[in-house]
């Protein structure tokens, strides 16, 4: 593909980031804590699977038959990308106690078409247009993001397993996380994945990487926020006053 092509496609994928964020923040996506019937129906554990594996799939695929010199920096950024989706994809699911739960197929689809999408918007640049000599591992941009990125990460997985650990065997309902970073936020595992994502946008330091930032945000913020009502309505009184919904002190 020409890269001006590329790049046009790139700027109208985050173009429509732009208009999917001020929509997502009316509509409450009904799978999950929200999930609801909604249409076709599937069982949670193997629609997270299918709808999370186009992305690290066709990310490898298009980085592995791209055309681009690879350095060392190169494979680095396909490492952290990798073990990020393999687990969300391949071990996160097999360990969430997720019972007899379904969501809609609607909502699969619309995650299978935008990993479909940035996944190879990721990998196609890496693949073959992305240019990084080793001296990358020694900027600024290179050792920030890294160090972002791996917080986030840190945050999201610990998050989650913290979720995950508040049912015991055979137990079914919600109850009111607390510890680590629940202290401060009702949504601390998606501000990891926020905090991850802005990591990987300043250390690959380029358009097509950033739009997945920019995709993290518009889809993970009004998720975040409908769960922190979700919290509040559930548990009323209960439920910590002091926390936001996904950044601490501010949102």
């Amino acid at each position: 593909m020409n890269i001006d092509i590329f790049y046009l496609l790139v700027w109208f994928w985050i173009g429509l980031a732009f208009i999917v964020f001020p929509a997502a923040l009316f509509v409450t996506a009904p799978y999950g804590r929200h999930s609801k019937p909604f249409g076709p129906m599937i069982q949670n554990r193997w629609g997270w699977l299918i709808m999370e594996a186009p992305s690290p799939l066709l990310f490898a695929y298009f980085f592995l038959t791209g055309e681009a010199d690879k350095t060392a920096v190169h494979w680095v950024f396909f490492a952290l990308f990798m073990a990020h989706y393999i687990h969300r994809t391949f071990i996160w699911p097999f360990r969430v106690r997720s019972g007899k739960k379904k969501m809609p197929m609607v909502i699969m689809g619309s995650a299978v078409f935008f990993n479909a999408i940035n996944g190879p918007i990721n990998g196609y640049f890496l693949g073959n247009f992305a240019t990084y000599d080793l001296a990358w591992f020694s900027t600024g941009w290179f050792i920030l993001g890294i160090c972002v990125f791996l917080l986030g990460m840190f945050i999201n997985i610990s998050s989650d397993y913290r979720l995950i650990n508040l049912r015991k065997p055979g137990e079914t309902g919600y109850k009111i996380p607390y510890g680590g970073f629940f202290k401060w936020v009702s949504a601390p595992n998606i501000m990891g994945e926020i905090i991850e994502w802005t990591g990987w946008g300043i250390m690959t330091f380029s358009l097509p990487t950033l739009s997945f930032t920019l995709w993290t945000y518009a889809n993970l913020i009004p998720r975040a926020l409908d769960h922190h009502r979700w919290y509040q309505e559930k548990f009323g009184e209960e439920y910590p006053k002091d926390r936001k919904a996904v950044f601490p002190k501010v949102l």
